[in-house]
């Protein structure tokens, strides 16, 4: 029980860390930036083009930014032990 106990705590630290952590991808002057809680903090435009343009970079944006930022934490949790305890 003290073990699941301690393993709660560590995810509890870990998470705290992961609202840190921040990906920006930049495609074509349109960048995203996101965090490890899956939240945009920051989107950037390039008004030199097109609408139509720029909301496929933004998506594409926003896409490799939330596989960027998944790969990074999972590898956090992997390196840290914990994922192993936890069936991940």
């Amino acid at each position: 029980m003290f073990d699941k106990l301690k393993q709660l705590q560590q995810l509890k630290k870990m998470q705290d860390s992961f609202k840190r952590e921040t990906e920006t991808v930049e495609k074509n002057g349109v960048s995203v930036t996101i965090n490890g809680n899956f939240e945009v903090t920051d989107i950037k435009l390039n008004d030199g083009l097109e609408i139509k343009a720029q909301e496929n970079i933004l998506k594409n944006c926003l896409n490799e930014a939330r596989d960027s930022i998944q790969k990074k934490l999972a590898s956090q949790m992997m390196s840290s032990g914990l994922g192993a305890g936890l069936g991940l």
